[in-house]
């Protein structure tokens, strides 16, 4: 009888444990805020069953926005998790997008992308590297001057005759100032400081969506980056233009795909106000599509199912392709990385193989709503990738149309 006990109290402990671990990691996979559209209510569309009780006195109805409630999320019914807050919003309706558009960026100063050897007599020397500079470093003023382009940057120290020079420069969200003193190269007779610098970027990206009262647009669903350093280019001026897709180079395991495309014209179809994390925003210029507007996903109204994407393969016109959302991740960790999808449209697997570079920023749609974008493919996998949510995305497009309204 002693040993059953021994056993049974055994079990208990370990069962005891286990939960409290699963506790632990639900409480760490779900943020502390939550949005409910007015009217609505509050639901997780989880498989691990969380339900949520109210602190507070409210309506089963979440009925006027800018009101907000502190919940308790319970697991299984009864397991307290975690005290979250909702806040009560309008619905936002959006025109979700899928067109391929040109990226064209201009950087508030330039990044430094590389550097090289000087050679002096018989020794390579570095002045950047040994007045502190690094890659991935952004010069914004040079003796108080701001640095406006590459010209700037290379015209001053060709004509320093060796003297100092006063560099301010930003690295991780600081602002530093550093000293460099060019040395003069014998190879071409001219002073250099060891540096190779960039102050634009081209590309090719997919609208998500737009907001037609607004007329503000969010795309890509990650930032704008260097290709050489990977760090996030910082926008001065950028704009987007309309492109035709032209071809695709297929994905294939360990090698990601590519749309191939041209710019068709010259014309702005909108200004770059911001190059984030969670994508690139701005203002258009004129009705992109003249498409119906949908209402936008909450987080928690996200579910694993059946899904399309909106995205375009050939020509500038958007098709609906089957997609499978395989897993949703509430946790506030990585922005960018909400959503695990999987390819399943067998008309888009025979031209791409899967998700390829360019398709970042096509519209996730589940249940007539917009969810989200494609942000990444997975490099071993790519009928398989990650995906953003949309309200994500819109925190940032909030920004610009605050701004637009203060100016």
């Amino acid at each position: 009888m002693k040993k059953f006990i021994h056993v049974l109290a055994g079990l208990c402990s370990a069962f005891t444990i286990t939960l409290l671990a699963f506790v632990l990691y639900v409480q760490a996979s779900l943020p502390d805020n939550f949005f409910v559209a007015e009217g609505g209510e509050f639901i997780i569309n989880s498989k691990l069953s969380i339900s949520a009780n109210t602190v507070e006195f409210i309506p089963k109805i979440f009925d006027k926005a800018g009101n907000s409630y502190n919940l308790n999320l319970n697991l299984l019914g009864s397991v307290p998790v975690k005290q979250v807050q909702v806040q009560v919003v309008e619905r936002k309706m959006v025109v979700p997008g899928g067109s391929p558009f040109g990226i064209k960026m201009f950087t508030d100063g330039v990044m430094i992308v590389g550097m090289s050897d000087i050679q002096i007599g018989t020794q390579n020397v570095n002045p950047a590297k040994n007045a502190g500079l690094k890659i991935g470093d952004i010069i914004t003023h040079i003796d108080g001057a701001k640095v406006e382009g590459n010209t700037d940057v290379a015209e001053t120290i060709a004509q320093s005759d060796g003297e100092e020079i006063k560099l301010t420069v930003k690295r991780s969200g600081n602002s530093l100032t550093i000293y460099l003193q060019p040395v003069h190269s014998e190879f071409d007779q001219t002073f250099k400081a060891g540096i190779w610098v960039r102050d634009s970027s081209a590309g090719i990206g997919t609208m998500t969506y737009y907001d037609p009262e607004a007329m503000t647009f969010a795309g890509l669903g990650h930032a704008v980056c260097d290709v050489d350093t990977g760090n996030i280019m910082p926008l001065s001026s950028g704009e987007i233009v309309d492109v035709n897709i032209s071809g695709v180079n297929a994905g294939q395991t360990g090698k990601p795909g590519e749309l191939k495309g041209s710019f068709l014209s010259e014309d702005c179809l909108g200004e770059l106000l911001r190059n984030t994390e969670t994508g690139i925003f701005g203002i258009l210029n004129d009705d992109y599509f003249g498409a119906e507007a949908v209402p936008m996903a909450m987080k928690q109204e996200v579910e694993v199912g059946p899904a399309s994407i909106l995205s375009t393969i050939s020509g500038n016109k958007p098709q609906e392709f089957k997609i499978t959302i395989e897993k949703v991740n509430y946790s506030d960790v990585n922005p960018t990385k909400n959503m695990v999808i999987k390819i399943t449209d067998e008309s888009l697997l025979a031209t791409t193989g899967g998700i390829v570079q360019g398709m970042s920023g096509s519209p996730i749609m589940q249940n007539g709503q917009l969810v989200g974008a494609i942000t990444h493919v997975f490099v071993n996998d790519p009928t398989r990738g990650y995906g953003i949510f949309a309200e994500n995305m819109d925190k940032e497009l909030i920004l610009v149309e605050e701004n637009r309204k203060a100016a």
